[in-house]
């Protein structure tokens, strides 16, 4: 068989998850190479995501990969699935996920040891708070009095620099990604999703294939993990029939066992003075159905009005 062309961002998070995946691949036999592309997310460094995403769309940090899968560049796309679109486009599909690291978001203070729990009284009132994130800006408005919001943007440790140089009291960041990159001890406390609700695939690994190509879809599926489907299935459900995106203040979250899922979501103005949440609980082997319901749940308290305000 011919070596599968593993296509990727250049960041060092996304090249570990491309080398993660390569080498799963190569333990089942495969050959593989591993191809860097770059997207409008990485080039345009100096602008925050929700103006990108306005002008060009879903995609900011995808798009250029799944051309790339489309044109037979390469054979394979892996991306971290908080910032997919939650409808492949077509001819693509999730053909695999990998096991999900911790969903939560994570406080990160300049200097600090890692706390046992997370507490709004970690801050002093009116901290500076280093997320660009419109879904974590409308709901940690909520938790720290008076919060001044700065769109910190580049690599993890490039971000982890500015805190300690203090250009910010504190980062907001996925404890996934710092765990991955050996910077979990950097964590000062992590966020219950109760809180703040996670963003839909947070901490999920998504292996994407062009539906028609067979002999790769064989390979990639033995990779995946059934539970982090399920949840990415109800999580990417929820957004696709809110006709949300990854830089929208939309937060969904799926947690549960093989027989029972829960998924909450929050929908929030910018500004986030104005909050719709739902929870529901169903069964697992229905989390599209679920996902689905709990959509209309969160329309009819008003998400729409929210999500395009």
């Amino acid at each position: 068989m011919k070596p599968l062309r593993i296509g990727t961002r250049g960041s060092a998070l996304a090249l570990w998850q491309a080398r993660t995946v390569a080498e799963r691949l190569r333990q089942r036999g495969a050959t593989v190479e591993i191809v860097t592309i770059s997207t409008r997310g990485d080039r345009r460094q100096t602008e925050s995501l929700s103006d990108i995403s306005a002008e060009v769309g879903k995609g900011v940090f995808t798009k250029e990969i799944q051309e790339a899968l489309l044109r037979d560049d390469v054979d394979i796309a892996v991306h971290s699935s908080k910032d997919m679109a939650a409808v492949s486009p077509e001819g693509l599909g999730i053909a695999a996920v990998l096991e999900r690291e911790d969903p939560r978001d994570a406080l990160v203070l300049p200097g600090a040891a890692p706390t046992a729990a997370f507490s709004a009284d970690l801050l002093t009132a009116g901290p500076r708070l280093g997320t660009g994130s419109p879904r974590r800006v409308a709901q940690l408005r909520r938790l720290f009095a008076g919060a001044r919001f700065e769109g910190i943007r580049g690599n993890v440790d490039t971000r982890l620099r500015k805190l300690d140089e203090g250009q910010t009291d504190a980062l907001v960041l996925a404890c996934a990604g710092l765990r991955r990159l050996g910077f979990g001890h950097r964590i000062t406390a992590a966020i219950p999703p109760e809180q703040c609700v996670p963003a839909p695939g947070q901490g999920i690994v998504a292996i994407e294939t062009r539906t028609d190509d067979r002999d790769t879809i064989g390979y990639v599926s033995q990779l995946n993990d059934s539970s982090a489907r399920t949840a990415l299935f109800a999580e990417q459900t929820v957004v696709a029939a809110l006709g949300g995106g990854c830089q929208l203040p939309l937060g969904v979250y799926a947690e549960g066992d093989s027989s029972q899922l829960r998924v909450r979501a929050i929908a929030a103005s910018v500004s986030g003075d104005d909050v719709v949440t739902g929870e529901l609980i169903g069964d697992a082997a229905a989390a599209v159905d679920l996902g689905r319901r709990l959509a209309d749940l969160l329309r009819e308290r008003g998400a729409d009005r929210l999500l395009r305000s």
